[in-house]
Parts: C-alpha cells; sequence; structure tokens
C-alpha cells in the first residue's frame, strides 16, 4: 500500500502536515489536495491545536499543480477553473481564516500553486537554497490560488508584475529582503527553527492571534475608518478573553503568562 499523501504528526498543542509526493516534488493532484484539506479541518476542529506547520517531503516544497493530471486524452478538451473551485480557493480561505497561526517551511522549490499555498501561511520560514517561482506564464496560465492577490500586496506592483510575467525563480535570500517571506535560514536549521516557532505558538494567547489575523485580513479591502472600528470591536473581544486576564495579571506579577489558549476559553476564535 502507497503511502499517504500528506503525513499528519500530532505533536504538544501543534501539528505538522507534511506533503508526501517527493518524487513529483509533491506536487499537488486531487487526492493529496482533498487530504490536506482534511487534515486542517482536523486540526482546526482539535481545540489542543494552537498552531499548524506545513512543510515538504524530499528536495521540494510542493511544485504546484501535477501537470500529467491535466492533460487533455485525444478528442478531450479540459475546462480548467473546477479545481480552483473544488480545492485551491477554499484551501487558501481556509488557511487565512484558520484560528491560530500557519507555518509554512519552505525546504525547496515552492513552484505555482505550491509557492501561493505557502504565502497564504501567517509565517513563511525557507531554507537558504529553496527558491519561489510563480511558475504559470511558463504554460500559458494565470497565476491562480491567490498569487495574483497576494504579490503586488507583499513584493509591490513592479515585482509583482515582474515575477508574474518573467516566472523566473526567486531564490530565498532575495524573497527575504523582498519581504515575501519572514525570514531565510540555512537548510540544515529550517526544520528546528519552525518547531521552535510552532512552540512559541502553542505558548501564546490564540484567542488574541486569531483576531489579529482577522484584523490583518480586513486590513487589505477596508478604508481607514472602516478599519479603526474593526479594531476597536476586535479589541473588545480580545479583552474578554481569559488569556488577556491571564497576560496582564503576570505583566503585575512579573512571570511568565500560562495561557490556555482556545482550550476551555470559549468564543472568539474569528
Amino acid at each position: 500500500m502507497s503511502e499517504p499523501s500528506v503525513l499528519v504528526e500530532r505533536r504538544a498543542d501543534y501539528r505538522v502536515l507534511t506533503l508526501n509526493r517527493p518524487e513529483r516534488r509533491n506536487a499537488f493532484n486531487d487526492v493529496m489536495l482533498t487530504a490536506l484539506r482534511a487534515a486542517i479541518d482536523e486540526a482546526e476542529a482539535d481545540e489542543s491545536c494552537r498552531a499548524l506547520l506545513i512543510t515538504g517531503a524530499g528536495r521540494g516544497f510542493c511544485a504546484g499543480q501535477d501537470l500529467a493530471d491535466r492533460v487533455a486524452k485525444p478528442g478531450e478538451t479540459l475546462v480548467l477553473g473546477q479545481a480552483q473551485a473544488m480545492h485551491y480557493n477554499p484551501l487558501v480561505r481556509k488557511l487565512r481564516a484558520l484560528p491560530f497561526p500557519v507555518v509554512a517551511a519552505v525546504n525547496g522549490v515552492a513552484a505555482g500553486a505550491g509557492c501561493s499555498v505557502a504565502l497564504a501561511c501567517d509565517i513563511v520560514l525557507a531554507a537558504r537554497s529553496a527558491s519561489f517561482v510563480q511558475s504559470f506564464a511558463r504554460v500559458g496560465l494565470v497565476p491562480d490560488t491567490g498569487g495574483s492577490w497576494f504579490l503586488p500586496r507583499i513584493v509591490g506592483d513592479a515585482r509583482a508584475r515582474g515575477l508574474a510575467l518573467l516566472a523566473e525563480p526567486l531564490p530565498a535570500e532575495k524573497a527575504e529582503i523582498w519581504g515575501l517571506i519572514w525570514k531565510c535560514v540555512d537548510d540544515e536549521a529550517l526544520a528546528s527553527e519552525a518547531q521552535k516557532l510552532c512552540e512559541h505558538f502553542a505558548a501564546a494567547p490564540t484567542q488574541g492571534l486569531a483576531l489579529i489575523k482577522r484584523a490583518l485580513n480586513a486590513s487589505a479591502t477596508n478604508t481607514l475608518d472602516a478599519q479603526l472600528e474593526l479594531e476597536r470591536a476586535l479589541q473588545r473581544e480580545a479583552a474578554a478573553t481569559p488569556d488577556y486576564q491571564e497576560g496582564v495579571r503576570a505583566f503585575i506579577e512579573k512571570r511568565k503568562p500560562n495561557f490556555i489558549g482556545r482550550a476551555r476559553s470559549g468564543g472568539g476564535d474569528g
């Protein structure tokens, strides 16, 4: 029996999801996309899960859509777009809306939809040997999975157009300089750095982090006045959580806070 296309590892208060088609550089097919969404839904339903780490098996993070699954048979005309509606678009929306931080540990090439999925995560760490490429132009397609939305907002219009139209790989070090990712680290340090981040988030005020995600997500389309009102509403929500009360007590008592996260803390996860 073949191995699962997505490996799930449950750790203390967070989960690691590993894209597991290394012979195809972890390129997406329908089976993998379905398994990935199921693993994310399961993590979201588990109130003890306070962070998620996504990485790839072998030497690549994800090469995007497996084009072998999109080759038309003789006499057949393929109509693309169904995979976006069924898999990719719901995946990006889910990653952005999860009530806890999502870390991408990019261990090799992140191309096409694989690049966009990485950018949909909250924190992106990349190995120094990794690269990011919006490869759609190479096959006559348009950046999808949020690629055309993320790029201009993260790196600006000029760089976004260069990346999308030329489809050239962007090395991890330059991706950090451009602000496309959070940090580039040595290859051998990637796993440990990603683990440290998830351990940090697993001990953090999870509800507050979820509200931060909501605020940042809304800021892309809100006016300043609308964002100020949203901040006011979210701050009220945050102040009602047990973790806020614990944070204040810990600050006054000069000790490390003991945040309980989502568990036993009621609503307001975002």
